[in-house]
This record gives structure tokens, C-alpha cells and sequence, in this order.
């Protein structure tokens, strides 16, 4: 969404007001060039006066709501359920517990003379529940209690409120960022661009109304705080999401027991049971009103249902700025990356199609299927399994339809995909860098680096010893490195164990396909399909087997990254993460990996096969493995998006019915905001998201040569799942805690690591897997036009070992041995892979060179906001005069707006 001229509205620290109120941005009407004025310089008639004071829509009372009309902005201060009842006091955070409803003569009472006797668990969580409150008022909290009575229990709601000098503490104790001075925000994407060049309309654009403004921002200074915008409006000057993370840092901090024990946090006590949930209020409902209101009145949630989460916009760019005002960076950073990658599935997607159809249209032209279909041409194949157990000779033409199929999947343009998909991946990872580092300057966190973080609740409750921290100087629970290092160990056991028992199933599938494919064989009404059937029906259990492994694993995961005592929760992700995706990636592409370098090589020769318990090595059917790759890939590939967002769909509503059971809540009955939300289920986080999308970019990097048509699969998935994952986060599930990031962490690691992967795996896919190179050579010795290929590739039985003559696929003579086409092939299939590796790393390196990691035009953007912040705490007047002479400088070489911001497609 391009910004043209003056954004007439905006939204400063979440409420909707003019542009003249804080910017003070005026445009000159030919050009895009924007000035900035003192508000002292402005001008402004009694009917603007007029048109400012009804647009802030701020009450001074406390008699409810003022009716929305159209000319009105949506105003946080209006929403009464987000207010104690005072209406004064925003609620922050809300803290539930549970308690049994017990008849008066049935309840215990504690005699206080009674000091010996040991106390009940819920009397200690009663203890702790009090100490920890009293900590919180400490802390400078207000409080509130709200008590609903059920038939079976009664539900506590505690409601927290952080006033305006707590937050000012905290906002500097946890370098928040500060608006000094606004400033326009023009977007701009490639597709739109592009569209627009070509004259097209672009219906991937929307208007979102209360869109954020940008401000040149510092850290908060409670000393400057005159020096900030908006710091005169005490009620709206920090964000619903800064106030979370305030009070979630003063609930993090705050103790319930003795801190030499470790009894801190709020963390633990959910762990405990101590409370049900801790969780910011959602702004509001996010249904649109009954009747009807403008779009500008709606609050941040249901714009997010309007603009973002509804089906209806599948097509639509995401409202980036919005989701990160609403749910933080963290989250915003994730859809920004999911955006992004989906838009890039795009054009992979596009030439993957054409590649497709190019080899559905020249299918009529394979000389070697038109040589294999041919009745004249009988070719007596040998048995695929021992002729003792009734194992027949079959004729080549058998398989004909399933030699077209191959040739889909195997033929020049697949090579060429694959150097492409090659380069799309490596260039995908460095504009997402430049894309990242936009955004991360944009949303304020790209210098932003985790501050020194507490030990988690989990390590210091079972740490043996005290330890002085040398940053802070305090000692804090200390776990030995010498105790650690079995836990690890046997840690690494485990996954190894769990690694090979993948194996072990995979092994099975294996006996599973040669079992089901020798009775498929030995009925000629089945013999043309035989492969077929038992290579979708083997995918289909390998797919069920993995999911199980997959849910079991990534619970012992958990388990065991527990136990191995990680101090910080960075360090407890890290390792979860690359546990979690280590086990992943054998279990989802294990049984890939058999079948594209392995199956088919070990086969041997009638009189000399290899076998495997008592059964014979499976070998590659006439097409090849490329063809029965390209099956396993899509069942599995195609299987796991279909089962994931079914699971996306269903368990959430099924968790939240079940928890509404479990509260007694009645449809009908009106509840209050702090119990609409309690009933919503828990909010995950993201592990799981990104999970699902690595191991699917893995899927259509390392195996593309086999399968061009998975980045359009893929794509189409993207396009559900981005809606999927908005409505749970809008509709099904609590708000979380905001949380601060520059980029998507480790994942990037792991998808740098998948895309150097892929180029090799594309390389020995072509060489040893594909008909390419045994083709090529055939056409450089014999024949350009692959006349007698398909019986240049058959061998004959040797003498003696077959009751009759037969032939079989292999490059042998008739005494078993290796013939000297055999050998040059493996000379130019080794070279091959070299060269393909070489000159893709090496063309990835150039574009790696050329593609800097930020843009020039942000640096230079960051070098002057850096200084106008310096100057700003220094002198209010200095930076409206250096902010106006730099705006009045001439656009770049490229007339481009230097203040531009990429805005990601979808």
C-alpha cells in the first residue's frame, strides 16, 4: 500500500487523531516531498478546531461510551470493559485461580495454635496466592477482584492495573523506545510495483483504517518525558501492549515464597496450579457491531477480523503494522516472514507449473516409452521376485502407463528446475535479510538484544548451589557444567535411540512395499499398476507412522530438554528447537532419502541377488525411482499440510468447547471481557508454525528435481495457513504477551542449512536418480534421437541362472560384469555433481556479495535517525530543523522515497 501526499488520521499510542495533532505533516501538492512545522506554527481554523475535537472522541466523564458515529475514531478510553469499575483504571493483566464450592460444615478451617501441623496443598497455595499479591502491591500495582459462583466452583479473577509512574519506571528499567516526532511511512512492494508498471490493477491492495504512524524514536527517559509526543495524555500515552509487558515483567519478578528458594514468578506458579491463567484483556470484542459503524471505529481486534483474519482476504497484503501494534513484534515478525515466503512461493510456483506442462505436452515425444509401448517390441523381463515361489516372467509393455507417468517428473526440465530452485532459495534467504532488517528498523528493534535474562523458574527451583552472577554481581541458582554434561549425553542418547527406531519403521515399510508387490505381480490384472499400488499404499502407512512418532517425540523432547538444566529460556528454546527439528528431519525425510539415493543400487543380478531378511532388494521400476520419489513426496508432502490444517481447525474448537464445559458457562448468558477471554483457549506461541513451514521449505528444496509441482502445493497451503493461524490468534485463543524481536532466530540458521542441503541433494538426484545423464550419454555415443535406448538399458540373465533367458535393467554384459558405458557413466555422473555444486555455490556466493544484508537506503536512514535522536533529547527545536531541512533535500538517484518500508505480498 503505496502512501500518497498527507495520511489525513493515524494512530499515536493506540488512539485514532489527526495528523495535525503530533506531526505536523504538511504536503505540497505536486510532489511527495514532506515538511515538517511546529505545532506552534499552526494555523488552524474554528472548524478544524471542531473536526479535531470530535474525531479524539475523548470523553470526560464517566457515563459510558458516547454513541460511534461516522465522523468518529475508535478511542480505547470508551471501551468500559477494559476499565475497573471506576472506569478510570485500564485493566493490564488478569490473573484467574479456581476454587471448590464446599458446604459451610464441610470446610476446613486451619487452627492457627496448630503450628506443627502440615498444611494442606490447596492452604499452601493459599499462602502463596497472598504473598504474592501483597509482592504485586508492593511493586506499585492496583488490583481488583472479580468472584463468579458456579454450581461447582467459583472462579477468581484478579484484575491488575499498573499506574502511569510504574509504567514510566519500567518503561526505562526495560529500554522501551519513545516517539520523538512523526513522520510518514510510504510502503512499497515489488508486486505493486511491477502491477503497476504493466498498467494492472493491483487487488492484493487495501486501505486499513487506523493505520500506525512511524516516528523517529529513543529510548524512554523519564527525565525527557517532555521531550515526547503525546506524554500530556497520561491515559493513552503507553500502548496496550507496552503496559502488558510491563506488568508482565513486575508478575515475572515479583516472589511468593523465600527467594532463596526460588519462589518467583508467576511462570511457576501456573506450573504449580497456584493460578489457571495470567493474560492481557483482548481490545474488545472482534465481531463488528450490529449496527452499522465506520471502519475507523472499530477497535484493533476487529480490524485485525476485517482486514486480516476473514477468508474473504486470502488475496489481500496483511496489515503488518497492525498485527505487530496488537500482538508485538515477535508474532509480527513471523507473519511478516510468512508473507514474505509465500509471496516468493509464487514465481517457483509459476515456473514449476510450466515445467509440468512442458513435460505433459512432450510426453508424446519420449522415444523410450514409444519404444517400450510398442507390441512389436517383447521384451521377457525377469521375475521380480525367486521363480520358487511362483514369481512369473512378465513382458516389459506391462508397465507402459506408468513409464508416461514418469516421464513427467523426469525429463530436461527438471534439470533445469532444479538450478533454479537452486538460486530461488539462496536469494529468498537474502532479501528476507534486507526484508527483516526493514522491518526491524521500522517496528524499532534492530538493535534490540535480549537483556541479561533470569534464570528460568524450572532450573532454579532444582539447582543444587548459589553462584554470583558476573554481570549482575547477585548470586543466583547455579547448576555444575560437570553435572550437566551426563544429562546431555544421555540426552543425545535418546535422540539417537528415537532416530534409529525411525529407521526400524522405516525398514518395515520397506518389507511392507516388497510384500504387498510380489501377489500384485503374479496377477496380470494388477501387474501394469503393481508398482503403483504398493508405493502409494507404503507412502500412506509411512505417513500414519510418522505423525505418531512425531507427537511422541516432541513431548521426550520437552522432557528431556528439561532435564538438562538449560539456564535461561533462550538457551531452553535453542536446544528444543534443534532437538525437535534434528528428530523431525530423519522422520519426514528418511524414507524420502531411501528412495532417491538408495533403493534400486543394491539390487544385483539373476544368480546373484541381494537380500535383505530372506527377501530380495527392491529395485526401481522402469521409469526409475524418480517417479515413485515423486509419490512418496507428495503423500507425505501434500498428506501432513491436509492433516495439520485439519488439526488447525478442529482442535482449537474442540479445546475451547471442552474447557467451556468444564466452566459451566451458559451461551446465553452475558459475561464480562476477563471471562469472554478466559474461556478462550491458551495461546501455544509459535513453535509449532515455524516447525510445519521448515520442514515444508525442505520439501521443496531438497527434492524439487523429483517433484516441480511442490512449491504450488505448498503455496496454496501457505495461503490457508496464513488465515488459519489469524483467526486463532484474533478469535480462538488469549492474547499473549508481547514480546520484542528482530528476527526469526534460530529457524533462519536452520533454513540457511536446508538451502546449502538442497543444492547437493539436487545435484545427486540428477545424476544418480533421473534418466538425464544415462540419456545424454546415449545420445553423445549411438544416437541423437534415443532410437534403441530402452533396449540398450536391458541386460540379458547370465547363462544358467534363469529356467529362460530374460532381461533386467541393468548396464551389464551376459557373464553379470560392468560394461564400459557403465563406467563413463559414472565418471560424467561424478563430474557432473561437482560442476552443479560449483557453479551453484559459487553463482550463490556472487548474489550473496551483491545483495548487502540492509539496504543502502535504510543505512544511511539509520545513521540520521541515530542523530536526530541524539539531538533530540538535547534540544526540542534543533530537531524540527534538522528533520525539515532533510525533507527538504531531493529524493534519491533512483526517485525513490528514502523513507520507504517493503511491504510483504499476502
Amino acid at each position: 500500500m503505496s502512501l500518497r501526499g498527507k495520511p489525513e488520521k493515524g494512530i499515536i499510542n493506540g488512539v485514532a487523531v489527526p495528523m495535525e495533532d503530533y506531526g505536523t505533516i504538511s504536503t505540497n501538492s505536486g510532489d511527495d516531498k514532506v515538511n515538517f512545522i511546529r505545532e506552534d506554527e499552526l494555523q488552524l481554523t474554528s472548524e478544524d478546531e471542531h473536526t479535531i475535537k470530535s474525531e479524539r472522541m475523548i470523553s470526560s466523564d464517566d457515563e459510558g461510551p458516547a454513541p460511534h458515529d461516522n465522523v468518529g475514531k475508535y478511542d480505547p478510553t470508551l471501551d468500559k470493559g477494559s476499565y475497573f469499575r471506576d472506569g478510570k483504571r485500564k485493566i493490564d493483566f488478569v490473573l484467574v485461580y479456581e476454587d471448590k464450592v464446599e458446604k459451610p460444615e464441610k470446610k476446613k478451617t486451619a487452627d492457627p495454635a496448630d503450628k506443627k501441623r502440615k498444611l494442606s496443598e490447596d492452604e499452601r497455595k493459599e499462602i502463596w496466592r497472598q504473598k504474592f499479591l501483597k509482592n504485586l502491591k508492593k511493586a506499585g500495582l492496583d488490583m481488583e477482584e472479580e468472584v463468579v459462583q458456579g454450581e461447582k466452583k467459583m472462579i477468581f479473577y484478579i484484575k491488575l492495573s499498573a499506574p502511569w509512574d510504574v509504567l514510566c519506571v519500567y518503561a526505562e528499567d526495560l529500554s522501551m523506545r519513545a516517539p520523538l516526532q512523526a513522520h510518514p511511512n510510504p510502503s512499497s512492494n515489488w508486486s505493486g510495483k511491477i502491477l503497476e508498471t504493466l498498467r494492472i490493477p493491483n487487488i492484493m491492495d487495501q486501505e486499513v483504517p487506523n493505520t500506525p504512524l512511524d516516528y523517529y524514536t529513543c529510548t524512554f527517559k523519564r527525565s525527557k518525558l517532555d521531550r515526547f509526543l503525546g506524554n500530556e495524555n497520561h491515559d493513552t500515552y503507553f500502548s496496550s501492549t507496552q503496559r502488558s509487558r510491563v506488568v508482565w515483567e513486575i508478575l515475572s519478578t515479583s516472589a511468593y515464597g523465600k527467594r532463596k528458594r526460588a519462589e518467583i514468578g508467576i511462570e511457576r506458579l501456573l506450573e504449580e496450579g497456584v493460578y489457571e491463567a495470567a493474560f492481557p484483556l483482548h481490545d474488545g470484542p472482534y465481531e463488528k457491531p450490529k449496527h452499522y459503524v465506520s471502519d475507523e471505529c472499530l477497535n484493533p481486534r476487529q480490524i485485525l477480523q476485517e482486514y486480516w483474519a476473514r477468508w474473504g482476504k486470502w488475496y489481500k497484503y496483511q496489515p503488518l503494522d497492525h498485527i505487530r501494534d496488537y500482538f508485538g513484534e515477535k508474532i509480527g515478525i513471523y507473519f511478516a516472514w510468512l508473507g514474505f515466503y509465500t509471496a516468493w512461493l509464487l514465481p517457483s510456483s509459476i515456473v514449476g507449473l510450466l515445467v509440468f506442462m512442458y513435460g505433459l505436452f512432450s510426453m508424446g515425444a519420449n522415444t523410450p516409452a514409444n519404444e517400450l509401448c510398442d507390441p512389436s517390441n517383447d521384451f521377457m523381463m525377469c521375475p521380480r521376485c525367486d521363480e520358487h515361489i511362483g514369481c512369473q516372467y512378465w513382458n516389459l509393455s506391462d508397465v507402459c502407463l506408468y513409464t508416461k507417468i514418469g516421464y513427467l517428473f523426469d525429463h530436461p526440465g527438471t534439470v533445469f528446475y532444479a538450478v533454479f530452485m537452486s538460486f530461488w532459495a539462496v536469494t529468498f534467504l537474502e532479501y528476507w535479510k534486507r526484508k527483516n532488517a526493514s522491518l526491524a528498523h521500522h517496528w524499532d528493534c534492530l538493535e534490540f538484544e535480549e537483556e541479561e535474562e533470569r534464570p528460568r523458574p524450572q532450573y532454579t527451583v532444582l539447582c543444587p548451589t548459589y553462584e554470583k552472577n558476573p554481570i549482575t554481581g547477585i548470586k543466583e541458582p547455579y547448576f555444575p557444567e560437570r553435572d550437566r554434561l551426563p544429562r546431555i549425553i544421555s540426552g543425545a542418547a535418546a535422540i539417537i535411540i528415537m532416530i534409529v527406531l525411525v529407521l526400524i519403521f522405516i525398514i518395515a515399510v520397506i518389507m511392507y512395499r516388497v510384500l504387498v508387490s510380489i501377489p500384485l505381480f503374479q496377477s496380470k490384472a494388477f501387474r501394469p499398476r503393481a508398482e503403483m499400488i504398493a508405493s502409494m499404499t507404503s507412502a500412506v502407512v509411512n505417513l500414519i507412522l510418522i505423525m505418531v512418532l512425531s507427537k511422541v517425540y516432541e513431548k521426550l523432547a520437552y522432557k528431556l530438554t528439561q532435564w538438562e538444566m538449560h539456564r535461561t529460556q533462550t538457551e531452553f528454546e535453542d536446544q528444543l528447537t534443534f532437538k525437535v527439528f534434528i528428530f523431525q528431519f530423519v522422520n519426514f525425510y528418511s524414507s524420502i532419502f531411501y528412495i532417491g539415493f538408495f533403493k534400486g543400487r543394491f539390487v544385483g543380478y539373476p544368480g546373484h541377488y541381494n537380500t535383505l531378511f530372506g527377501l530380495r532388494n527392491e529395485e526401481c521400476n522402469q521409469a526409475g525411482c524418480l517417479v515413485e520419489l515423486a509419490q512418496q513426496l507428495g503423500v507425505i508432502m501434500i498428506g501432513k499440510q491436509v492433516i495439520n490444517n485439519a488439526q488447525e481447525i478442529l482442535v482449537p474448537k474442540l479445546k475451547a468447547w471442552l474447557h467451556q464445559r468444564k466452566l459451566g458457562s451458559g451461551k446465553n448468558v452475558e459475561k464480562a471481557r476477563w471471562e469472554e477471554d478466559y474461556e478462550l483457549i491458551e495461546n501455544e506461541g509459535l513453535f509449532q508454525e515455524y516447525l510445519e513451514m521448515v520442514l515444508q521449505f525442505g520439501f521443496i528444496t531438497i527434492f524439487v528435481a523429483a517433484f516441480p509441482l511442490a512449491p504450488l502445493f505448498a503455496l496454496m497451503n501457505n495461503w490457508i495457513e496464513i488465515r488459519l493461524d489469524a483467526q486463532k490468534f484474533v478469535t480462538e485463543t488469549r492474547r499473549p504477551v508481547a514480546e520484542r524481536a528482530q528476527d526469526i532466530g534460530v529457524w533462519f540458521s536452520i533454513l540457511d542449512g536446508l538451502a546449502q542441503l538442497a543444492v547437493i541433494s539436487n545435484a545427486f538426484l540428477i545424476a544418480f536418480t533421473s534418466e538425464f545423464l544415462p540419456r545424454l550419454l546415449y545420445k553423445y555415443q549411438y544416437n541423437w534421437d534415443l532410437t534403441g535406448y530402452t533396449n540398450f538399458t536391458l541386460a540379458f540373465s547370465p547363462n544358467g541362472t534363469m529356467r529362460h533367458e530374460c532381461r533386467y535393467r541393468d548396464f551389464r554384459d551376459k557373464d553379470g560384469k560392468y560394461t564400459m558405458f557403465f563406467w563413463h557413466l559414472i565418471a560424467i555422473r561424478l563430474a557432473f555433481v561437482i560442476v552443479f555444486e560449483h557453479v551453484v555455490f559459487g553463482i550463490c556466493r556472487l548474489i550473496d556479495v551483491l545483495v548487502p544484508d540492509v539496504p543502502e537506503v535504510l543505512e544511511l536512514k539509520i545513521k540520521r535517525e541515530r542523530y536526530l535522536a541524539k539531538q533530540a533529547l538535547a534540544d526540542t527545536d534543533a530537531i524540527m530543523v534538522l528533520a525539515r531541512r532533510d525533507e527538504e533535500e531531493p529524493e534519491d538517484k533512483n526517485g525513490q522515497d528514502t523513507l520507504q518500508v517493503p511491504q510483504d505480498p499476502v
